[in-house]
Parts: structure tokens; C-alpha cells; sequence
């Protein structure tokens, strides 16, 4: 391993997972300074990198040029693919998502380019597996930053890109040997970095997926990152120190985002959803969970509702009185759907004993399976 090479690959990986609490910054700065042109600002720096980057692979290749340019046209062949299957239809999104995918594939090149002198199986394994770690870390930061939000789910959908970046590495510098097998050092490496992907990934979905389900016998059962004593606590605080200082202003990228505000923000959204589609009891029982555990964001102006988001009392009449025209369904029938992202929940039941254990297991076999020296000679091909 190239221990330069290393370091680049290090910083740049560093560069993007530093740069996710300026995104937003980043992208008004161009809308305010290219007005009705970022998607077209964002889509030219795409074309012109990836423009670039072909040019440049295609000028390189002197030799083995069928399977060079297969495995570049692979790449190619394969983002583009999970451009289309991954859109959702937001052009702006859709930009930034594929700039995001450019910036994965950079980062599975320069990890390539740092394994490469090993010519065996690690120089392809350890750059997906340092993806996947550079991945993990950007989610993660992204949970503690207002306005962004971290996912498990992101952090594998990251892999289309790695894998890109790494077809189009093997096109442009493949290479001069290859053996299936690996040396003591590369499989010590493989196993070391697999181990700590594993630890990395299991720390992100314990401070951000895991939860606990709470039953009241007022509102129903909803998940949330708290216990109910501790919501309580939360609540408390929050009431006292909002009444000094209301969090009227937007949270700027480096500070923390306040995830009792976004939980309840969560049931607000939750709320009107079911009010604006009829489903009453919901509704009710949403606006309960608020009035018992999130109690001063109802009553506190903020920047996304200057009068606060408690219902009227007339509305608030006006729902109990369509609760129990429904038959007053009991709470126990309830469960909140605030977390629900794509049809599944974002806060997970998990047994946090289940999940360090499972990780912790896993690393340990890694280490030990591929930490033991190969006494297989390496057949070269």
C-alpha cells in the first residue's frame, strides 16, 4: 500500500464527509449567486468532471483495451442505471444526489489507486470497505446537523457508487498481476478493515436508529429515541429554556440539531396528515402524544411556525368530537406512523445488547479468519 496515495485518499474522504454541514450553505450561496440556474451550475460541474474523467482514462489505455473499456463503459453503464432507478422525480434532488454519487466514486478511486501495488484480492476488497466506512461517517454526522438526516439505508445505497469508482479504476490503471489469493499482510489489512467497517456501522445505527416504543394509555404507542420519563425531562427543559430564547432562527451547518424538536416536529407533520385525510382518531391521538410529550413546541413560536402548532381550542374541540363520532377508538388500537420513511420505521426496536453483540462477534471472526497467514502459494494470473 502506498502510503502517499493513502493519505490523499484519506483526506479527500475527510473533505466529504467535513463538507456535509456546509451542503446547505453551499447550495444557496450558488442559488443566490446563479438565480434559476443550480440545477443547470451543478449539472455542468457534473459533465465536466465525469467529461473529464473519461477523456483522461481513454488518453491513458495503450493496452488490454477491450477489457479496459468494457469495465469503464461498465461503470458508466452502471451509474447511469442507478441514476434512473434511484430518481425521485425532484430534479434539484435528483442533481445533488448524482453529484453525491461522483464524489463516492472519487473516493473508491483514490483508495484503489492507494491498494493497487498489492495486485491481489485486497486491492479490490479494502476500497469498497473504506467507502462503506466514509459513508457510515457522512450519515452520521448528518444526524447531528439540522436540516440533514442520516439513514443505514444511504449509507448501502452509497455502494453503487464505490462500485462505480472501482470499475473505473480497474479500466484505467488495472492491475500488471492479479491473484485471487492474498498475501499474510493483505488478508491481515482485509480483515482489520472489515472489522472496524463493521464497529463503525453498528455505532452510527445505535445513536441513530435505535429506540424504545412507548405505550400510553392516553395516546396510543409511538417510538422515539427517549424513554417516556425522559421525554418528560426533555419537555421540562425544553419549556424553561424556549421561553427565554424560542428557536426562532434557522440552525446554522455547524451547530447540533435538536432531535426532541425533530421528534415533535415528526408528530406535527404526523397530525395534519391524518387531519387532512379524514383518519380523525389518528389525528387525536397524534395531538396527544404532542399535548403530554412535546408540550412547548405547541406553544412556542419557532422558524417553521411563528405561532406556535397548537390546535385552536375550536379545532381541538372540533377533533374530540369527530374521535368519538368514530366510536372513541381505544389507544391501544394506535400506533404512530410520525417516524414511517418509505414504509418502514426510521427509529428500530433493536436490542442494543443484539447489535454491539452481533458486531462485535463479526469483527472478532474477521480478525481471526483473515488474520491467520495464507499457507496457500499465490497462483498469479
Amino acid at each position: 500500500m502506498q502510503m502517499g496515495r493513502l493519505l490523499l485518499a484519506i483526506l479527500v474522504a475527510a473533505g466529504v464527509v467535513l463538507s456535509a454541514p456546509f451542503i446547505r450553505d453551499i447550495r444557496n450561496f450558488i442559488k443566490t449567486t446563479f438565480p434559476g440556474q443550480y440545477v443547470t451550475f451543478v449539472a455542468v460541474a457534473i459533465a465536466i468532471i465525469l467529461g473529464g474523467a473519461v477523456l483522461a482514462a481513454l488518453i491513458r489505455i495503450r493496452d488490454r483495451r477491450l477489457v479496459r473499456y468494457g469495465a469503464i463503459a461498465a461503470a458508466l453503464a452502471l451509474g447511469t442505471g442507478y441514476a434512473l432507478w434511484n430518481a425521485q422525480g425532484i430534479v434539484e434532488v435528483d442533481t445533488v444526489e448524482r453529484f453525491h454519487f461522483v464524489e463516492y466514486g472519487l473516493v473508491a478511486l483514490l483508495f484503489y489507486r492507494a491498494c493497487r501495488p498489492a495486485e491481489d484480492l485486497s486491492t479490490i476488497v479494502v476500497p469498497v470497505v473504506a467507502g462503506v466506512i466514509v459513508g457510515t461517517f457522512e450519515e452520521w454526522l448528518q444526524w447531528f446537523i439540522p436540516g440533514r438526516v442520516g439513514d443505514m439505508r444511504d449509507v448501502f445505497l452509497n455502494l453503487a457508487a464505490i462500485v462505480c469508482g472501482l470499475l473505473f479504476s480497474l479500466g484505467v490503471d488495472p492491475p500488471g498481476r492479479f491473484s485471487w489469493m492474498v498475501t499474510a499482510a493483505s488478508r491481515r489489512r482485509v480483515g482489520t478493515v472489515a472489522a472496524a467497517a463493521v464497529l463503525v456501522f453498528a455505532a452510527f445505527v445505535h445513536s441513530v436508529h435505535l429506540g424504545r416504543e412507548i405505550v400510553d394509555p392516553e395516546a396510543g404507542r409511538f417510538r422515539s429515541r427517549y424513554d417516556a420519563a425522559t421525554l418528560l425531562a426533555l419537555s421540562s427543559d425544553r419549556a424553561a429554556t424556549w421561553r427565554a430564547n424560542p428557536p426562532l432562527t434557522v440552525p446554522s451547518g455547524l451547530t447540533r440539531e435538536d432531535q426532541y424538536f425533530s421528534e415533535g416536529v415528526l408528530h406535527v407533520t404526523a397530525r395534519n396528515h391524518r387531519w387532512r385525510d379524514a383518519d380523525y382518531p389518528a389525528a387525536w391521538f397524534e395531538n396527544r402524544i404532542l399535548e403530554k410529550y412535546y408540550a412547548p413546541l405547541l406553544d412556542t413560536p419557532s422558524y417553521i411556525e411563528k405561532k406556535g402548532f397548537r390546535w385552536p381550542d375550536a379545532q381541538r374541540n372540533d377533533g374530540e368530537q369527530r374521535y368519538r363520532a368514530a366510536g372513541a377508538p381505544s389507544p391501544s388500537s394506535f400506533v404512530s406512523s410520525a417516524d414511517v420513511a418509505e414504509g418502514k420505521h426510521f427509529i428500530r426496536l433493536w436490542s442494543r445488547l443484539a447489535v454491539w453483540g452481533g458486531a462485535a462477534l463479526i469483527a472478532i471472526v474477521l480478525v481471526a479468519l483473515l488474520g491467520v497467514p495464507c499457507a496457500c502459494p499465490a497462483k498469479m494470473v
